[in-house]
């Protein structure tokens, strides 16, 4: 199964991106672990700057904004094909 992260403190921009994910894995209907990231040195472990960071299977698809829900599925999609 597919594990998704979200990386950010809690602010409005990771709870939009968590909202947006979950939404793109329902519309794809698909299912995977969507894991909330909280913890500073777990989210700099990462090698991002800029939050909110979303992490595919622990590749680093997107940080420093919120992408469309479309986005996020065309990023769910790609990674699925390479697993």
């Amino acid at each position: 199964m597919m594990n998704i992260k979200i990386l950010g403190p809690g602010c409005v921009n990771c709870k939009t991106l968590h909202r947006r994910t979950i939404e793109a894995l329902q519309e794809l209907n698909m299912e995977a672990t969507v894991e909330k990231v909280e913890d500073y040195q777990r989210i700099a472990a990462y090698g991002i700057m800029r939050t909110p960071g979303l992490v595919i299977d622990e590749k680093v698809v997107s940080y420093g904004f919120v992408p469309r829900v479309e986005e996020i599925k065309k990023l769910i999609l790609q990674e699925a094909a390479k697993a």
